[in-house]
């Protein structure tokens, strides 16, 4: 029995709309989980991601809970289309002898899906860690306690380095991602952009292990037979499912990814040389607890944005669009 041909314009198309339908619904918990792993002890603005959300929109706006989104929105889509495309592809590759995939198959097809996304992920997240963090950095050179009602400049802080002492300093001024990727490039060419992409990997390699095999057996349960799909109820249920969990299974990669990735640091707030340094002083520092910070943010954010990339995926939409293009009606 041979394998039905797939459409990988098709499948980057689903994989893009996916993104940035749930991306667009999720952002502001994510940014809550950025701040909230990038806390110390002792230096705490943000209670609890309820908190955080409601002290960012006191202080920074509505539009505060959204900052850092634009770089998420443009390059979530080549992110979110090469991690599904890149799984269909490997799973249909490993599957050339017509029988089902074994769990080994399936986490193999989720590593190389994992491997290929880093190319967009990193950089992505890289900027956006920098624009979510700003407003806490800013909040935290604030007295301690008071949160002032007063909306906050959108502000962030680029990193320059003395010549002559050698010693990194901090100089305030207001940027965008286009403007903080373009000292990156110019300081620290490609390498600047990418920084953290060991962390990144760690990250996203097992995430995608895990949640590809889960969500792919999660799903098989809702099929009426083994050739007709799943409701697409199912397919958002076994989405967050598999999401949430895979999300929690990770998140102390995640910890330790945005810890390398935040360029800016607040007052006495160590940086790291590297994700093996970065583990040692949050083990010695903060405890193994800290590697739990944002783990429920992190679940609420990816259960429904895998819960709505799966929904939208499986529609079919690109499929729909292509089929319907002036070339393909052309053609017909």
């Amino acid at each position: 029995m041979s394998q039905p041909q797939i459409s990988l314009p098709a499948k980057l198309i689903n994989g893009g709309i996916a993104g940035i339908v749930g991306v667009t619904c999720v952002f502001p918990i994510d940014l809550a989980k950025t701040r909230l792993q990038n806390q110390r002890p002792g230096q705490q603005v943000y209670k609890s991601m309820v908190d955080c959300l409601v002290k960012t929109v006191r202080s920074e706006g509505y539009f505060g809970m959204y900052r850092g989104a634009a770089v998420n929105l443009t390059l979530v889509t080549p992110e979110k289309a090469i991690k599904l495309a890149a799984n269909d592809f490997f799973r249909h590759h490993l599957a050339k002898d017509g029988k089902g995939l074994t769990v080994f198959k399936e986490m193999l097809a989720g590593c190389g899906a994992g491997m290929c996304q880093v190319v967009v992920t990193t950089p992505m997240e890289m900027l956006k860690i920098q624009l979510q963090d700003a407003g806490r950095l800013a909040a935290q050179q604030q007295k301690p306690g008071v949160m002032s009602s007063t909306k906050l400049p959108a502000t962030n802080t680029m990193l320059k380095r003395s010549f002559n002492s050698g010693l990194v300093v901090a100089a305030p001024r207001a940027v965008s991602a286009t403007q903080i990727a373009r000292e990156l490039l110019h300081t620290q060419g490609l390498s600047g952009l990418y920084k953290g992409l060991g962390a990144t990997l760690m990250r996203d390699v097992p995430f995608s292990m895990v949640y590809f095999p889960l969500f792919a057996n999660l799903n098989g349960l809702g099929k009426p037979s083994p050739d007709k799909p799943a409701p697409f109820y199912w397919a958002f249920l076994s989405g967050c499912a598999a999401g949430s969990t895979a999300a929690v299974a990770v998140n102390p990669c995640d910890v330790v990814k945005t810890r390398l990735q935040s360029l800016n640091k607040g007052s006495s707030e160590e940086s790291y040389s590297g994700a093996v340094d970065c583990i040692r002083k949050i083990l010695r520092n903060e405890g193994p607890s800290a590697f739990l910070k944002g783990a429920g943010c992190r679940a609420l954010v990816i259960a429904p944005l895998f819960g709505i990339a799966q929904v939208m995926y499986f529609a079919g939409v690109g499929e729909y669009i292509l089929d319907n293009s002036p070339l393909s009606l052309l053609s017909a």
